[in-house]
């Protein structure tokens, strides 16, 4: 195979990379060039036709609704939140938590609640710089801090999204009859959490107090790597429970962090901190009702997922396919019923009924929406866009065959011969790589997971290997959320220090390489035990 048909496969990534670092360009602009680059690659280059290429974009755009329309729903819910003073509420009520001790303090509200609030579809990033500079910590801190804290998670954010995006792509790699699971994908990702959920705690802990943070704080940190270990093993085990592991295991560090307190003689709860309009507002605002948007989508999706009927319903049975526009033919599985953007949404609307929002109120959230969320969407369906053309890139419909070898076959080829058995040592590198590129592991996984699949197959790892290096190239999309261009600058943004993140970027970025090399050295270790 000539090796102009890697650089011409490779160019829509070096073009989205320069748009993205040198030229500074948003996500989504970026994307645009991207596509338009690749989709000109593919027909010039890959024989490729209009067809094809137009099928390939919408069907990368309906495929991305898992990601995309949670996304435009949770921003809906952040908006209805913020305009009815509910999100006000919840952040006066942060702000008394764990006061005298910062290790505790830390792992409760940055990965305890930071995974909690980015399993539901709310943005971290957002959401806790200002609690974290209104509790005294550093603007550096505060950056840093919401945007390393759920990342070992990020698999299981947006209610599983990531996940269930993997598998959805497995499936239709491997063929019918060959389909893997939830649990199957889950339990082979659950293998990296341990080490990497505990590594990132030590990480914060080192942000804020160097090596005298690592010592006031490592127990703390070791308790909320064994919580994370311990609730994820079980959850990844059952196909219904894998899209609830952020969840549980959010909720379940803020249990065990409280409980910590408590043993230890600490205050809990310590309002010394709030002002006397805040605490005003306490009273004037219940916390129960502030969090009925939250607390009701938790409720519906338990009772989604637990009952086992219930699930199978909704998951394998009513998938309300789209057929017509892959293609290759093969339905589009939408699972509208069951994803998670109609839960958003029907959380959102019931939690009306308590909080009782006024016009204006309503009038304002759609227009903070419509300001915020279109960009955002856009930027992650048009990744998928990109790796969808990548993916069917030399495809004739007329024969339903490949006429000549895609955009993805060509990469994992050269990756087969170059790397061959030390493929692993480079995968998560290349989910770093993608994570960096969309700013999210869905989009990472929806660009490379086919690659990845089809180089292991090369290899002849087998399924097992298979979905240990896709899980490597996973954790590496989840670990760039760190030093993503997109999240840093939104952290920034949420209080008004734009400029700051190039600070937090330079420790970031080494922070990513270490825990990149032992994500490495773990799909080495798997690979060596399972393949």
């Amino acid at each position: 195979m000539p090796i102009s048909s890697l650089l011409l496969t490779l160019t829509p990534i070096a073009v989205i990379i320069l748009m993205l670092v040198v030229w500074k360009k948003p996500a989504d602009i970026s994307g645009i060039v991207g596509w338009i680059v690749v989709s000109v690659i593919a027909f010039v280059f890959f024989r490729t036709s209009l067809e094809v290429i137009f099928r390939s974009t919408i069907a990368g755009g309906v495929k991305s609704f898992t990601v995309s329309l949670v996304v435009a729903t949770s921003l809906l819910q952040m908006a209805f939140m913020e305009k009815t003073g509910a999100l006000r509420r919840v952040i006066i009520f942060i702000k008394t938590i764990a006061s005298d001790n910062r290790a505790v303090q830390i792992m409760l509200i940055n990965i305890g609640f930071g995974t909690l609030m980015v399993s539901v579809g709310a943005t971290p990033v957002s959401l806790l710089p200002p609690i974290m500079l209104a509790l005294g910590y550093s603007t550096y801190v505060s950056i840093a801090l919401p945007c390393i804290g759920y990342d070992a998670l990020c698999t299981y954010a947006l209610l599983g999204a990531p996940v269930v995006v993997f598998v959805d792509m497995a499936n239709s790699f491997l063929g019918k009859g060959h389909e893997i699971s939830l649990s199957q994908a889950g339990s082979v990702f659950f293998m990296f959490l341990p080490i990497i959920s505990t590594l990132i705690g030590f990480c914060m802990l080192w942000i804020v107090g160097r090596w005298q943070g690592i010592k006031d704080g490592w127990l703390p940190c070791l308790i909320t790597g064994a919580v994370i270990t311990f609730v994820s093993y079980f959850t990844n085990k059952v196909d219904r429970l894998v899209v609830l592991t952020g969840i549980m295991c959010g909720a379940a560090v803020i249990i065990a962090m409280v409980f910590y307190l408590v043993v230890t003689g600490k205050k809990v709860i310590d309002k010394s901190r709030l002002t006397v309009e805040e605490l005003e507002y306490e009273k004037y605002y219940p916390l129960w009702k502030a969090l009925t948007p939250w607390g009701l989508l938790i409720l519906l999706i338990l009772a989604l997922n637990l009952p086992t009927d219930m699930f199978n319903f909704l998951y394998r049975k009513v998938t309300l396919p789209i057929a017509g526009l892959s293609a290759d033919g093969k339905p589009i599985m939408t699972r509208a019923l069951w994803n998670a953007y109609t839960w958003i949404f029907v959380s959102t609307f019931l939690s009306m009924v308590f909080i009782k929002p006024t016009s204006s109120q309503l009038k304002e959230t759609f227009k903070v929406w419509w300001k915020r969320a279109p960009r955002p969407v856009f930027a992650v369906a048009i990744f998928f866009s990109i790796g969808e053309i990548m993916n069917f890139s030399g495809f004739d419909m007329a024969a339903n065959k490949f006429a000549v070898a895609s955009m993805v076959q060509v990469l994992a080829n050269f990756s087969s011969q170059i790397f061959s058995n030390a493929y692993g040592s480079v995968v998560a590198f290349i989910g770093l790589l993608g994570g960096f590129i969309t700013g999210s592991e869905a989009s990472t996984i929806a660009m490379f997971s086919m690659y990845t699949m089809k180089t292991a197959s090369l290899l002849h790892m087998g399924l097992e290997g298979m979905l240990i290096v896709t899980a490597g190239l996973a954790f590496g999309g989840g670990l760039a959320s760190v030093i993503s261009p997109a999240k840093l600058q939104n952290a920034a943004a949420a209080i008004d220090k734009m400029g700051e993140e190039t600070k937090v970027i330079r420790i970031a970025f080494v922070f990513s390489l270490i825990l990149i090399a032992v994500t490495t050295a773990l799909v080495m270790g798997f690979l060596r035990i399972y393949v």
